[in-house]
């Protein structure tokens, strides 16, 4: 029968996620030499080649898209199993660690962790990693990390088989606008109505994304007068009268400023979609469903 190394599966599968021999051994703290050895060793178990040379670099066989292909079954069932033998030891109060962007951690995370710590019984240490979702990711893969938020827009695929998804919430996108604007008070607002006014968005990124989409989907292109990623520059920058924004409402409520109008265009109804992913199998774990359901509980107050 054919040996299956587990070890060496995940280097495979860190080899796959990372691209590079060099990449894999800073992501699993190994020398090259150690990693090139031990995909050396599979190769020789299960009896195929795995790696092929692509110019200075490697790239997997299809051998070892059908290994690893198989493997995430396997690895599914090992979080199944370690979720289960912590929630067994643990009882449901063990630790949960979350890496959520920016606006999801006041808005989502730290009101889950108040419901949680609201329970007559004891509640999971959840420990909190601010993070956009590239790096949430690579630290879900890595296991640094049991849950990840980010916006639908930037997460894996249903189909990764690596994770589980859970959708949280539908954010909807409010228009600032400073207090003596012409369309402060106007009905019906529409983002076609704001075509000539000056946009405050980040010069790159998910937000500047998601504002120009917005926009062009209204019908024009937004000019960019100042650039801003943090929601306390930008509805500063709007309170003073130098241009208009689309904001998240999960970030709207967290910051008010008085001399900012937020208005629905209710003929638009732009959007974002928020999910929470954890390693599939892991999510069985008893303390990090209940971070879920808590985190679905507050998500719902959005609606």
């Amino acid at each position: 029968m054919t040996e299956w190394d587990v070890k060496k599966l995940r280097i495979l599968r860190t080899l796959r996620d990372r691209g590079t021999v060099t990449a894999t051994a800073e992501a699993l703290l190994m020398t090259p030499s150690a990693v090139s050895q031990q995909l050396t060793n599979l190769a020789r178990q299960l009896g195929v080649d795995l790696l092929e040379a692509q110019g200075r670099r490697v790239r997997l066989t299809d051998a070892a898209h059908l290994v690893l292909h198989h493997a995430e079954a396997v690895f599914a069932q090992l979080e199944r199993a370690e979720a289960e033998l912590t929630g067994y030891l643990r009882g449901e109060a063990g630790e949960v660690r979350v890496a959520a962007f920016s606006t999801a951690v006041p808005a989502l995370v730290v009101p889950a962790v108040r419901l949680l710590r609201a329970e007559d019984r004891p509640g999971p240490d959840v420990r909190v990693r601010e993070a956009e979702a590239a790096q949430a990711y690579e630290l879900l893969t890595a296991g640094e990390v049991d849950l990840a938020l980010s916006l639908a827009a930037h997460a894996p695929t249903a189909r990764d088989p690596r994770f589980s998804l859970f959708p949280l919430l539908v954010d909807p996108l409010d228009v600032a606008l400073p207090v003596g604007h012409p369309l402060a008070d106007a009905p019906g607002l529409r983002l076609a109505d704001l075509a000539a006014d000056r946009w405050i968005f980040g010069g790159s990124g998910p937000w500047s994304e998601i504002t120009t989409a917005a926009c062009e989907a209204a019908g024009f292109v937004p000019e960019q007068a100042h650039s801003a990623a943090g929601w306390t520059a930008i509805l500063a920058l709007v309170e003073a009268g130098m241009g208009v924004a689309l904001v998240p409402r999960m970030a709207s409520r967290e910051q008010r400023r008085e001399g900012v109008v937020m208005r629905v265009p209710e003929a638009d109804r732009p959007r974002r979609h928020v999910v929470a992913a954890a390693r599939h199998g892991a999510e069985s774990g008893p303390a990090v469903a209940r971070v879920l359901a808590a985190l679905t509980e507050t998500a719902q107050s959005f609606s």
